[in-house]
């Protein structure tokens, strides 16, 4: 446990003490902790939310605006701004506050919802999803930052378990829920049900917003000290990357197509940029790295445990949700589910997510056991994908594949876990922005490959077992409806037929289930050799390495105050510090 604060500290020439270098927490009162942390939950939730619920919705938008071709863009636009913006509001929060970025985004995010809802034409919906996701992106990106910082200290190792447990209570409602309002009301209540729920959310986060003597200490920065290269080359590289593998599973070309191709070259292209760039801008000399806030900082590539780190958050968030996205199409196309009931059923999943969650935080609450809670729920992810490659294929659902989902949800907890507090516990205080909003871009990128890549491989399985057999309208139609779209366009012949293709089609399905599984053992395999590489000798625990940054932040900042009161114009950089502590501390943000 901390120590508590002490009076401020004075910006003068003495030396750092101990007392000095004390983590300075957030002391929040209880009450106003929780208050804070359902609107930050229920932030995060819609914002996890969307991209899932759209998937049981996507045929009757379709119909709506005939065009069902083209709606596969529902999904993508939304990933694709999601997945672009979060180190970019974590850098945003760094200069406009963390409240107001978060505030911002929420804004937008329920703005674009109403938009969504109230859309004309599929052009309007793609534009008002694209800027959905920008909003998501935000409260998705910050809830990461925040929660953390002002948790009070003995609640920090439990922020992990609550963040991990809210992505996998979105990952597994989202198209639950989807389905339910497709059916019950209109496609539209996908989006409008946000602004309810949105509105409550953002006035509890607003109302319970601690006043600035329980704030920790956060330098801010001037608009002019963001990255804004750094940020379009992540950007793009991230988005890029993406979009190639998302192209792959709508056209008839596969891996030569231009469509992957090209974007896969410029995205690769756009992360050595973003690299050269990087190091370019820290090695100007004469304080310029400490004046332009990288958009991704060397300081942290340069930490073999938190890149270790950040690759088995991209493994493990592949592996996770190629078995969210593939389990529930296997369980309605091979065992005959509904889809409200397939995913009921994923709700063994989500209860190992949420003890993982819990156990991750609590093994490394006294010491300092990243490395092996990473090694531990990477292990349990490729148990529980290896164990799924062996359910049968029989129209009767296996029961064992509900158990294996355990083991699944358990490795991505545990995972979860432990790469939301490495921000916090490997980064420098005043990269803890970017740090987290990384790792969470990171997730993101993860599974949104992961999503593309099961969606490509059954794609190839259906294209493969039922490309002789069925038209191209019929194929097309199998892979928007499963088994329905056999007979949707008056195809086959008598019901001996229809059932014999049908049969084929829950075969093809359960193949490519099988091979997604076998995928996503392979990434999981990657993901423990990343674990391992956590690994370091001298091991301090969480709590002291909290206080030795704290401590190294003290320094530079006593160091910058020397140079403000030596410089003619009294100021370096524009930055400023903004907190608990009177203008002349150098307290620091923990």
């Amino acid at each position: 446990m901390a120590a508590s604060p002490e009076a401020p500290v004075s910006s003068s020439t003495e030396p750092i003490n101990r007392a000095d270098a004390a983590l300075i927490d957030s002391d929040l009162p209880p009450v106003r902790f929780w208050l804070l942390s359902v609107g930050i939950s229920l932030g995060l939730l819609m914002a996890m939310l969307d991209t899932s619920i759209i998937a049981t919705s996507l045929l009757a938008i379709g119909k709506e605006f005939e065009s069902l071709d083209r709606i596969n863009w529902v999904v993508l636009s939304y990933t694709l701004a999601y997945l672009g913006c979060a180190v970019l509001f974590a850098r945003i929060a760094d200069v406009a506050g963390r409240r107001d970025a978060f505030l911002a985004a929420f804004v937008v995010f329920l703005a674009f919802s109403i938009g969504c809802g109230c859309a004309q034409s599929l052009e309007q919906l793609l534009v008002c999803r694209a800027l959905q996701g920008v909003g998501g992106s935000g409260l998705y990106s910050l809830s990461m930052i925040i929660w953390p910082e002002l948790a009070p200290n003995h609640m920090k190792q439990y922020i992990a378990a609550l963040a991990g447990l809210v992505v996998a209570v979105a990952g597994v409602l989202g198209p639950v829920l989807g389905g339910i309002l497709t059916q019950y009301a209109s496609w539209r209540w996908v989006f409008w049900i946000n602004g309810p729920i949105g509105t409550v959310s953002l006035a509890v986060f607003y109302l319970s917003w601690p006043k600035e003597h329980h704030l920790p200490s956060i330098e801010k920065r001037s608009w002019k000290d963001v990255d804004y290269v750094g940020s379009a080359l992540l950007i793009a590289a991230a988005v890029l990357v993406t979009f190639a593998f998302q192209n792959v599973a709508r056209n008839s070309h596969g891996w030569q197509d231009s469509g992957f191709i090209a974007p896969l070259a410029v995205g690769g292209t756009c992360w050595v940029l973003l690299f050269v760039w990087e190091w370019f801008i820290e090695s100007r000399g004469g304080g310029g790295a400490d004046r332009l806030m990288a958009a991704f900082p060397l300081t942290l590539v340069r930490n073999h445990v938190y890149l270790a780190t950040l690759f088995n958050t991209a493994l493990m968030g592949f592996a996770f949700f190629v078995a969210l996205f593939s389990m529930p199409l296997r369980l309605q196309v091979v065992n005959g589910r509904e889809s409200l009931m397939a995913g009921v059923l994923l709700l063994p999943m989500l209860a190992g997510v949420a003890a993982g969650s819990f156990a991750g935080g609590a093994i490394s609450r006294d010491k300092n056991r990243i490395c092996e809670t990473l090694v531990a729920g990477s292990c349990l992810m490729v148990l529980g994908t290896a164990l799924e490659t062996t359910i049968s294929d029989s129209q009767e659902l296996d029961p064992k594949a509900l158990g294996f989902l355990v083991f699944i949800g358990l490795g991505f907890g545990i995972s979860a876990s432990c790469s939301t507090m490495i921000g916090i516990v490997e980064a420098p205080v005043r990269e803890h922005a970017p740090a987290q909003g990384i790792t969470a871009q990171m997730r993101v990128l993860g599974s949104s490959l992961g999503i593309a890549a099961s969606s490509v491989m059954l794609a190839d399985e259906v294209q493969r077992q039922l490309g002789g057999v069925l038209t191209v309208t019929q194929l097309a139609a199998v892979e928007t409806r499963g088994p329905a779209g056999v007979t949707a366009d008056g195809g086959g012949g008598g019901t001996q037929d229809v059932q014999h293709i049908m049969d084929l089609v829950r075969q093809a399905y359960a193949d490519a289930f099988r091979h997604d599984m076998i995928l996503a053992a392979a990434v999981g395999a990657l993901g423990v050799i990343a674990a391992l590489c956590s690994y370091q000798r001298g091991r301090v625990s969480l709590l002291e390495a909290r206080k030795r940054h704290a401590q190294d932040e003290l320094e530079r900042r006593r160091q910058r105050g020397a140079d403000v009161a030596s410089s003619p114009s009294g100021e370096i950089g524009g930055s400023r510090t903004e907190g608990k502590r009177t203008p002349g501390t150098a307290s620091a943000e923990v």
